[in-house]
């Protein structure tokens, strides 16, 4: 009889945690295994975890619950907790955040980390916050190339006339401009059926990107353009943010700083593993001589400047000293 008691005590409580229990969104717009989508779920899982089931997490990958720009929206006005989002998405409410993909600004994923967990990351998130969203990490996207359907890419002119599919992102905007091709922004969502259709003639995307969303089925030809580093900010509603309790607060905070290190370690490993997986589908890479590429995107820098002129000056330096 007691055990029977014991069994609908425990049943009850089980009942009452759920009852009580907060259930969020997270949205992002990449594919299964990319590290987007791996760090999501390992952030669900820790925030799950460390608060007992009381938070829990349900991650639309794919653009399940909006593309990027749908989910900016949604999350300033608190109807979407978190995301993955892009980094030129973000952009068009937190301008600043565009400056990190000044062209050729980092040389590599470890620079871009050290300048992003320092003052200039903060003053940038700081910005982000003002426009209603947190800026719980900054995890990565990686290292931007130019994949195309048509020819190698080993100089600015065969860009020209070729219609680049680009984030809705300014900075990428101004780029292939400078580089003397036809910029066409458009959702990553739309990207394959474009290219598949010949809407476009190439895009630009880390490799993971192109493997994770299968790109290089319609793409045979990637140019290691290395040409712009892209952060991914992992958000968080300032309204929903602001309605949880200081322990929760740091309950989502650890877990997006752990979920942030498994992201950063899968888009380093993956960055260099998937040049090889894709060589043997038959892919076709190039090498690319920078110096023209720098170049010809110097305007770029000279506009962004006359807007931020303090803040690309402490990027710019920011860059150098980490990579010293």
């Amino acid at each position: 009889m007691k055990f029977r008691h014991l069994l609908t005590a425990v049943a009850f409580a089980l009942c009452a945690s759920t009852a009580t229990a907060q259930t969020f969104q997270l949205s992002h717009n990449a594919g299964a295994g990319n590290p987007k989508d791996a760090a999501s779920l390992k952030f669900s899982e820790i925030v799950k975890e460390k608060s007992g089931g009381r938070l829990q997490v349900d991650v639309g990958g794919a653009a399940q619950f909006g593309d990027d720009a749908e989910t900016i929206t949604n999350m300033r006005l608190g109807t979407i907790a978190f995301s993955a989002n892009s980094q030129g998405t973000t952009s068009a409410v937190v301008p600043e955040i565009a400056l990190l993909g000044l062209p050729f600004l980092f040389q590599n994923l470890e620079q871009a980390e050290a300048v992003m967990d320092g003052p200039v990351g903060d003053k940038i998130a700081a910005a982000a916050e003002k426009q209603g969203l947190v800026v719980l990490g900054w995890w990565n996207n990686g290292i931007r190339e130019v994949s195309n359907s048509k020819k190698p890419i080993l100089a600015p002119d065969d860009l020209k006339g070729m219609k680049i599919r680009t984030p809705p992102d300014p900075m990428t905007i101004d780029i292939f401009e400078a580089l003397g091709a036809s910029p066409t922004p458009m959702a990553f969502s739309e990207l394959y059926i474009a290219l598949q259709q010949g809407v476009v003639d190439g895009q630009e995307n880390p490799l993971i990107n192109i493997y994770s969303s299968k790109l290089h089925e319609v793409q045979p030809f990637i140019s290691m353009t290395n040409h712009k580093y892209e952060a991914t900010p992992f958000l968080a509603s300032k309204i929903v943010f602001d309605g949880l309790s200081a322990e929760d607060q740091e309950i989502v905070r650890a877990a997006a700083k752990e979920a942030g290190e498994l992201n950063r370690k899968m888009v380093r490993d993956q960055s260099t593993e998937l040049r090889t997986t894709l060589e043997a589908a038959s892919i076709k890479f190039n090498e690319v001589d920078p110096a023209p590429f720098v170049a010809a995107t110097q305007p770029v820098y000279e506009k962004w400047r006359a807007q931020y002129p303090e803040l690309v000056d402490e990027l710019i330096a920011a860059a150098k000293e980490a990579a010293k």
